[in-house]
């Protein structure tokens, strides 16, 4: 997400003439899209994104049973170290 904000904080830039970056190349400015998408081909390759999917489901699977032991009046269990 940050490299996708650089890019179009450095394109915008480069298209409206400001600082330093106008003299750049194009290729400079826009090689955070590039990277970019290597890092999302990255990122489903080796299972990044699915393991933090997985994991952020585990979290509310987690946290919506502590709520309804709560509610029962059950202290929830102790995260284990």
């Amino acid at each position: 997400m940050y490299l996708l904000i650089a890019g179009l904080v450095l394109s915008l830039l480069k298209t409206m003439e400001f600082g330093v970056v106008a003299e750049w190349s194009w290729w400079w400015v826009l090689s955070p899209f590039a990277m970019a998408a290597a890092w999302w081909a990255w990122a489903d390759y080796s299972g990044y994104t699915k393991r933090k999917a997985m994991e952020k489901m585990e979290q509310k699977k987690k946290n919506r049973i502590d709520k309804q032991r709560e509610a029962l009046g059950i202290k929830p269990k102790r995260p284990s170290r």
